[in-house]
C-alpha cells in the first residue's frame, strides 16, 4: 500500500508542477487549484506512505519520480531543452529510483 501512496503522491506532485508552470504565466483559480492542490495532495499521500515504508526510501523515490516526470512534461509540452546531458541525467534519476525500489 505504501508504494501506491508514493505513486499517487508523485502524480499529484506533477499536477502541482503543471499548475505552478501555468500559474506563473496566468493567475487563475484553476491554475491555483492545480498548483496548491497538487502539492498539498502530494504531501498528504507522501506522509501516508511513511506508515508503510521507510521515510528515506519513500521520500527519495517520490522526489525521483516527480523530478523525472516534471522534466519529461516540460520537455514535451513546454519546449524545454532536450539536449543529451539532460536526457542522460534523466536516465540516471530513473535508474536510481528503480534501484531504491528494488532494494526496499
Amino acid at each position: 500500500m505504501g508504494w501506491i501512496y508514493v505513486i499517487i503522491a508523485a502524480a499529484l506532485e506533477l499536477t502541482g508542477v503543471i499548475g505552478l508552470n501555468n500559474f506563473s504565466k496566468k493567475k487563475s483559480v484553476l491554475n491555483g487549484l492545480l498548483f496548491f492542490g497538487g502539492f498539498g495532495g502530494a504531501f498528504v499521500f507522501l506522509y501516508a506512505s511513511f506508515n508503510h515504508l521507510q521515510v528515506s526510501i519513500a521520500y527519495a523515490v517520490w522526489i525521483g519520480i516527480g523530478t523525472a516526470a516534471a522534466v519529461i512534461v516540460n520537455m514535451v509540452f513546454y519546449g524545454e531543452s532536450r539536449n543529451i546531458g539532460r536526457i542522460i541525467s534523466l536516465i540516471v534519476i530513473i535508474i536510481g529510483v528503480v534501484g531504491l525500489k528494488a532494494v526496499s
